[in-house]
């Protein structure tokens, strides 16, 4: 495999049942459910692993009515990835469901957005609707993660290794951040929480947990603009990943994805 061509895979760790209402702002017609699923993912070639963010832990899950269905780690473990020993994760936002299980990974170091530290541990936190979705422990790992040396930041577009970029998306959270992959099917875009659904993406629909509307927006498409297709384009919390997306192996159905592939479309 050529050293700017990467495998990815979705792991999928926990679960949330609740109505799609809940996922737009100004709500949704129709009375159904609407679940997210909470993935972490791993981008690996014959030399290197990332990981892409590093989902919750069981007592933040259990404070906020998440259902972990796998813990990170083990999941991790079950696909191959001694979490020890990962040498790399990018954090594509602070938000609690992808910055957690603050000591699993001891060796690693943090890819982050200035923008994204700026915002989680500035003013904007003062406002309790803006700090929700943030994990006070979490955050407050990551500072000192930056007093160890641990941290890289990043400001707008990056490399962080051929084949690999990072893009400030915004919208969502201040410092939100997708991944720009090559892949053998073309340059796939791991959309983080740029796009919850696929609904919001193909609609134009926005979910509510949103620090600037028209940054949400103008995302969508600079995630159009930079993905080989629609269909390169991976949500981070729609369900239909799991679906659309064949399983890495038999024995991992069910957990994790792979995205280096065609979906079922």
């Amino acid at each position: 495999m050529s050293d700017d061509i990467w495998e990815v895979f979705a792991v999928r760790y926990a679960e949330h049942q609740r109505k799609a209402a809940d996922n737009y702002i100004g709500g949704d017609p129709h009375d159904v459910l609407q679940p997210l699923d909470y993935f972490v993912w791993v981008i690996r070639n014959d030399k290197r692993t990332f990981i892409v963010d590093t989902g919750f832990d069981q007592p933040v899950g259990s404070k906020r009515g998440r259902t972990i269905v796998t813990p990170v780690g083990e999941a991790l473990k079950r696909f191959g990835v001694e979490p020890d020993k990962v040498e790399d994760i990018i954090i594509s936002h602070m938000h609690y469901d992808h910055c957690g299980n603050v000591d699993l990974f001891p060796r690693a170091r943090y890819h982050v957005q200035d923008k994204e530290m700026n915002y989680c541990t500035g003013r904007c936190m003062c406002h309790k609707q803006l700090r929700s979705s943030y994990e006070e422990d979490y955050v407050v790992s990551m500072v000192r993660k930056l007093f160890s040396g641990r941290i890289t930041f990043h400001e707008g577009t990056s490399e962080l290794a051929p084949g690999i970029t990072l893009h400030h998306i915004g919208g969502h959270a201040m410092g939100l951040q997708s991944i720009r992959v090559k892949t053998k099917r073309g340059w796939v875009m791991l959309a983080a929480d740029a796009v919850h659904l696929y609904p919001h993406l193909d609609e134009g629909r926005i979910f509510p947990t949103t620090y600037h509307l028209g940054e949400v927006l103008e995302g969508y498409n600079t995630l159009k603009r930079l993905a080989s297709s629609r269909n390169h384009i991976v949500p981070g919390h729609d369900p239909a990943v799991m679906k659309l997306y064949p399983a890495a192996s038999s024995a991992l159905a069910g957990l994790v994805v792979r995205l280096d592939v065609d979906p079922k479309v």
